[in-house]
């Protein structure tokens, strides 16, 4: 089956998720830069937000770059991540109407760490089909990044209980690892 409508569909959510989450800011009732002030935690956690659905859509693009054509199982692990993936507006103006409290902020971290093992189902399951020699396979390599991501994550649901703040920078971490765009798969894709 073919791969585009699989991409198209997701590009469309991608850009949809990141509409959404601007949508929810709130002009402050002062104009002034005690006003500007106010909004400073909501367009921290936005940033935050935006950054991850950036890197998610970044790496969707240049793994379905390397992909077969798709199947069944392959649309579906698509769906379970773009249901993670549209939670995450939910989840960051949680975080922010709270004030950074420590229940959703363990929640969304849990969000995070929701899609980052549907995204490893959805890899998974397209080197699955290409088989283990194709190409995808074997641009990803060990994948230290792809292992190291879930355990920042279940460390930082663990700091939320405690420190939010503490929490909130290691799912940072985790965005910075993922920052700069698999060069792995970049290679693949020009050779």
């Amino acid at each position: 089956m073919d791969k585009s409508r699989l991409e198209a569909f997701s590009d469309g959510v991608f850009a949809i998720l990141i509409t959404i989450m601007v949508l929810d800011f709130k002009v402050p009732g002062n104009s002034g830069w005690q006003g500007a002030a106010t909004v400073v935690p909501t367009l921290s956690g936005y940033l935050l937000s935006f950054v991850y659905i950036g890197i998610y859509w970044n790496n969707h693009h240049h793994m379905m770059k390397l992909a077969p054509p798709v199947n069944g199982g392959v649309l579906w692990a698509n769906l379970h991540l773009l249901f993670w993936l549209s939670l995450v507006p939910f989840t960051t103006r949680w975080m922010d109407e709270s004030g950074f409290a420590a229940v959703p902020v363990f929640i969304y971290g849990s969000n995070l760490l929701l899609a980052a093992v549907a995204y490893t189902i959805l890899q998974s399951a397209l080197i699955r089909l290409q088989g283990s020699t194709g190409t995808l396979a074997g641009a990803l390599g060990r994948n230290l990044k792809g292992m190291a991501s879930p355990v920042i994550y279940v460390i930082g649901c663990a700091a939320a209980l405690a420190l939010p703040l503490l929490a909130l920078a290691a799912y940072a971490v985790v965005a910075a690892l993922w920052l700069v765009p698999d060069r792995r798969l970049e290679r693949a894709i020009s050779a």
